[in-house]
């Protein structure tokens, strides 16, 4: 078992070249083929050390996939290779006007509910989100390539907030769906 895997960054773990825009589907094939090497229910008839390890592989190859497959985590962690820290708690953006839309659009979900088109304005919502966070992604990349990393930071704060707002339709969504199914 290589120990090699726990001093790799994530792109390195998974073939990627260090970069925002990954494949997906490569993260995917890689974490099975990782998964199938080193789980722990293979080592099971293994000494404790081995298995220890084994978990501590597993840990760290589940931390990679969800960072890389996650746009927010991904920027970050591309940051942090790059020296620079970035604390989700303690950062937040001072975009006054981006923060006024927020707020509009957290009180348009906090009354979602009592409209009747309500699954169709989330259906509108989402596809505005995705626009907005697109754009968002596009300002991050760029400002990453040229190592404007104050700028980038800015654009991981906001995406923070597109990232919670897709959560909540996603789940406003589901529950108006379930109270319809009733």
């Amino acid at each position: 078992m290589s120990e090699e895997i726990l001093t790799s960054n994530f792109f390195q773990l998974f073939g990627l070249p260090v970069s925002y825009d990954v494949d997906l589907d490569q993260i995917q094939q890689q974490y099975m083929l990782l998964q199938k090497q080193f789980h722990p229910d293979k080592f099971a008839n293994a000494s404790d050390q081995a298995k220890r390890l084994s978990m501590q592989q597993t840990s760290w190859i589940n931390e990679a996939q969800t960072t890389l497959k996650d746009p927010v985590l991904r920027a970050s962690y591309l940051l942090k290779l790059n020296g620079v820290d970035f604390n989700f708690e303690n950062e937040t953006t001072k975009d006054v006007a981006f923060l006024m839309q927020q707020l509009e659009m957290r009180e348009k979900l906090e009354n979602i509910k009592n409209e009747p088109e309500s699954l169709e304005i989330l259906d509108d919502l989402a596809k505005e989100l995705k626009v907005s966070a697109s754009v968002l992604m596009e300002g991050f990349v760029k400002s990453f390539e040229v190592n404007n990393m104050d700028d980038a930071r800015e654009w991981i704060r906001k995406l923070q907030f597109m990232q919670k707002a897709k959560m909540e339709i996603t789940k406003l969504t589901a529950d108006i769906e379930d109270e319809l199914m009733r």
